[in-house]
């Protein structure tokens, strides 16, 4: 390089920069003497222009389907492969060529099917720039983190045929995954590393009875019996069966039964050891679900050849790698594709990375997994099929999920998790606009569509739904849920809520305001709460929310200082509720869980002492009565207002609620179809007259494509 020349980023040199004269070529015309600092200056104020003009795009690399490895990736030659474009990034970021405008990444239209995890990894120097990944503008790109299974054909092998039911015969189609040249065949039923077959994008049923729904227990049989809360149970997974089907079960290997064995709201995959049909019993192997099991609790059972017996359904014969499949329609190359990978992309200890437009799917565990990251940004995405979480983001700083469709996916959502306790330091951490729904599709409890943890982060304006358990699950300090739609979950599971958090009273600090939750019921014991401070949950506020047929709505399960505060309740039943449970039936929890809790926290720190000044004398305080929670300037209208227990009802402040009379609603809220803006009141509402704010129910839900999250407060 000469040295009259210096290097300067463009987007398509192999290197990443041309060379640019730091001097004109040709002589500047002679200037009177007294003008040539101004030339000079002036010269140097364009060459600058230039300098910043070249600088202002951000280098760019290609990948098409089409493409070549081997090639340069740019935008005539690109990479085949997002790994290799990777692989560049790193490269340039291992040399400090990385310009300060940062590299793009575009994905041309097309599937690409991953042998192993899209792995960043400390692209974290100093002032790091952006790197992105998008995909196409307006096109499917799609980052499989599956394999493709060919060569079906109609099942003949009558060893085979006489297992399953006449009816199927004809429609079952096999093949050998020797061709798929696929080692690890995954697992049956353990979570993130179950393998999973897809028709056409869509997840398919592993070989089940019933088809739909569940069976019960007929009568536990384990030896070691016992109670909880007065409900009889044993610890050993042995029961008796009323339906003969399982009598066909008794010669299968690796079947699994899936149940809600002895509460409501918790789920698991148990093993079968051995059916016997003498007896009718069914005996799960070792170590047993955690919580016991007990007479006329649900379960279905999966991975049973004999049982395929609908279309979509399937089986995978783990001995013979051979893999059996109904379809629900015809079989073209390339439609049938099975989850072979952990995740499809994990960011670790980088910052500023981006993706856009882009599908992730398919994977055997989390979809997208960033962890120790800051600032990185996953927008306008689609995530779909994974096995886990959709994203989950651990530790780190500022990173955020916008405007993404999260669906189908096997456990939950989105997953925040950062932020301090001790120093109570902020993550910002950003769940904003994204929609979730069909989430819990493996596993049904306690996988929500976001669950937060840590402390400051923010899930706002997401449209959440169907899904059997929580919508949105809480732990920590001083999180904003907010602007959120939350309907049709908790539909499978009792004792139950859509927003949930519970047992630790440090864990405050968090504001549920101006979301919609609405058409909230469950099946099992105790049913469905919208907003469940469970055990003793405390300092919560729940201000300018709706509630619409959202059964016991606003539940206070034994806590103190909760603010209820400006929210509308339509057709709840009741509308609050409160109880005293940590003078009662909980309350040897109060003397030990939640002290050893308090204590693992600097509650008396002075930082902790100003945040929170109740916590500072809570053991000296009847720590199990609910004190200090307030009920105020509320609207309630139809089903009950309030279940407030007689231990309570002295330690709750209430105060200008409006109940049973017409608020003056702009809309009718009580309507089938009814959204937020029929909860608008007009100007000559009486609820005004005792101190209501407005709500702003036009900003609830999703948001225009354009506008762009920001962190928490």
């Amino acid at each position: 390089m000469s040295p009259m020349t210096a290097p300067i980023w463009t987007s398509r040199d192999p290197v990443g920069y041309h060379e640019f004269p730091t001097q004109l070529s040709h002589p500047l015309l002679p200037p009177q003497e007294r003008f040539m600092p101004a030339f000079k200056l002036l010269l140097s104020f364009v060459l600058c222009l230039v300098c910043a003009f070249a600088y202002a795009e951000p280098m760019r690399r290609y990948v098409s389907p089409t493409g070549n490895d081997q090639a340069s990736g740019f935008v005539d030659q690109p990479f085949a492969t997002p790994a290799k474009a990777l692989e560049a990034i790193n490269t340039l970021h291992s040399n400090n060529q990385i310009p300060a405008e940062g590299v793009v990444v575009t994905l041309a239209e097309g599937d690409y099917e991953l042998t192993a995890p899209l792995e960043f990894k400390g692209l974290n120097s100093e002032n790091q720039p952006v790197v992105r990944f998008e995909g196409e503008a307006g096109k499917t790109v799609r980052l499989l983190g599956s394999r493709i299974v060919p060569g079906f054909a109609p099942l003949a092998q009558q060893s085979v045929l006489k297992k399953i039911d006449e009816a199927a015969h004809g429609h079952v189609m096999v093949t050998d995954l020797i061709q798929v040249g696929l080692d690890d065949l995954g697992t049956v039923a353990e979570a993130g590393k179950r393998s999973e077959l897809f028709y056409l994008h869509q997840p398919m049923q592993l070989a089940r009875w019933p088809n739909e729904g569940f069976v019960t227990i007929q009568e536990v049989v384990g030896a070691t019996r016992f109670k909880s809360h007065g409900i009889p149970g044993t610890r050993e997974g042995w029961f008796t069966y009323a339906d003969d089907r399982a009598d066909r079960w008794a010669d299968a290997s690796d079947v699994w039964l899936h149940g809600y064995w002895f509460w409501d709201w918790s789920d698991s995959f148990e093993e079968v050891e051995s059916v016997d049909a003498e007896t009718n019993t069914i005996r799960l192997k070792p170590p047993y679900h955690n919580y016991g099991f007990r007479n006329k609790q649900r379960y279905y059972a999966v991975n049973i050849l004999s049982e395929l017996d609908q279309p979509g359904e399937w089986y995978l014969d783990r001995q013979t790698r051979q893999l059996y499949f109904w379809p629900p329609g015809e079989i073209t190359p390339g439609d049938v594709m099975l989850s072979a990978i952990s995740s499809v992309v994990t960011i670790d200890d980088c910052r500023n990375i981006q993706f856009s437009n882009l599908t992730f799917e398919a994977s055997r565990s989390t979809l997208v997994d960033i962890r120790n990251s800051d600032s990185c940004l996953i927008d306008h995405c689609r995530l779909l099929n994974g096995g886990s979480v959709g994203v989950h983001i651990r530790d780190g700083n500022a990173c955020v999920v916008q405007h993404c469709e999260v669906f189908d996916v096997g456990e939950g959502g989105i997953t925040l998790l950062g932020g301090d306790r001790p120093s109570l330091t902020p993550a910002g951490h950003v769940a904003f606009s994204n929609h979730i729904h069909h989430f819990g599709r493996l596993y049904r409890t306690y996988r929500p569509g976001v669950s937060v943890q840590g402390v400051g982060n923010r899930v706002a304006h997401n449209l959440i739904h169907d899904g059997p358990h929580n919508a949105i699950q809480l732990g920590g300090n001083d999180h904003i849920i907010e602007f959120n739609e939350v309907h049709n979950v908790c539909y499978e599971t009792g004792d139950v809520g859509a927003f949930y958090m519970g047992r630790d009273w440090t864990a405050r600090g968090t504001v549920i305001r101006h979301n919609f939750f609405h058409d909230i019921k469950g099946p099992g014991l105790h049913g469905a709460m919208s907003v469940y401070l469970d055990d003793a949950a405390s300092g919560i506020e729940i201000t300018g929310n709706l509630f619409l047929r959202a059964s016991r709505a606003a539940f206070i399960g034994g806590g103190r200082d909760n603010l209820v505060e400006n929210n509308i309740f339509v057709d709840c039943a009741p509308s609050v509720h409160v109880d005293a449970r940590g003078v009662g039936w909980m309350h040897e929890t109060i003397d030990t869980t939640l002290p050893e809790r308090l204590k693992a926290m600097p509650y008396e720190s002075e930082l902790w002492r100003e945040r929170y000044p109740h916590l500072i004398n809570i053991l000296d305080d009847e720590p199990g009565k609910p004190k200090y929670n307030v009920v105020r300037r509320n609207i309630s209208v139809g089903g009950r207002w309030s279940d407030i227990e007689e231990k309570a009802k002295p330690l709750v402040v209430q105060e200008n609620n409006l109940i049973d009379e017409d608020p003056h609603f702009t809309g009718n809220p009580q309507a089938e179809s009814a959204t937020a803006a029929d909860f608008d009141l007009k100007p000559d509402s009486p609820a005004f007259d005792l101190g209501f704010e407005p709500i702003p129910v036009e900003r609830i839900g999703l948001r225009p494509s354009a506008e762009s999250a920001k962190a928490a407060p």
